[in-house]
């Protein structure tokens, strides 16, 4: 899928930035994701891919290839609460949310955005989480997650992600609008999706480090 990523400063003032994505998603709960994210536009980020490898409970495999210095750089598990190429998005949240990475904790029934939704509490259990914890709130229609609350090492309120504009393909629901708030910051990164393509023949051979030098 494509995507434009709108980053809004505290003072209000905006840029974009067009970027695809391609994911390999896994059935198996045991098995992480892979996913690659490049940037297209402007010019000073043209080239700039994230290649991420989710595992479970074992550090995520991420490398950066910077285009401007023709180099692939390691992204390291204690660096991946830091921010995604100056977005409110950290590299933590580049990777895919796997359901064993968590432990859970069922708080209560609210309502949001005019719908009833289950409030359940989150516990990272990999190493190096950016988070002491995430509260998500999931739909009890079709089962997605609306909104997560994120909580820093200092167990403060630090970002919420609100999700939106959901379609079904075939079946599989997916966001079209992802907005990060920075509530430490008052900054925000608005992720606007176009439509998803499925089965479009991808394997582990497109996700494999050496393409990141091959990226236009």
């Amino acid at each position: 899928m494509t995507a434009v990523m709108t980053l809004t400063n505290a003072a209000g003032a905006t840029s974009t930035r067009e970027m695809y994505f391609k994911t390999l998603e896994r059935a198996s709960e045991q098995v992480g994701d892979k996913s690659l994210t490049v940037f297209v536009t402007p010019r000073d980020v043209q080239g700039t891919a994230l290649l991420s490898h989710a595992k479970i409970l074992e550090p995520d495999d991420q490398w950066l290839f910077l285009p401007a210095l023709k180099r692939v750089k390691r992204i390291s598990s204690a660096n991946k609460s830091g921010p995604f190429v100056g977005s409110e998005f950290a590299f933590e949240d580049f990777t895919s949310t796997e359901l064993n990475k968590y432990s859970y904790k069922f708080i209560g029934e609210e309502e949001f955005d005019g719908m009833k939704v289950d409030v359940v509490e989150r516990f990272p259990l990999y190493e190096n989480s950016g988070y002491t914890r995430q509260v998500a709130y999931i739909d009890q229609e079709v089962y997605q997650t609306r909104k997560i609350d994120f909580y820093d090492r200092k167990d403060t309120l630090l970002k919420t992600l609100t999700l939106s504009d959901y379609r079904e393909y075939d079946g599989v629901w997916r966001a079209h609008t992802l907005t990060m708030q920075n509530h430490q910051t008052n900054k925000s990164t608005t992720l606007s999706y176009g439509d998803y393509t499925f089965k479009t023949g991808l394997s582990d051979n497109d996700f494999d480090k050496g393409v990141l030098k091959t990226i236009r």
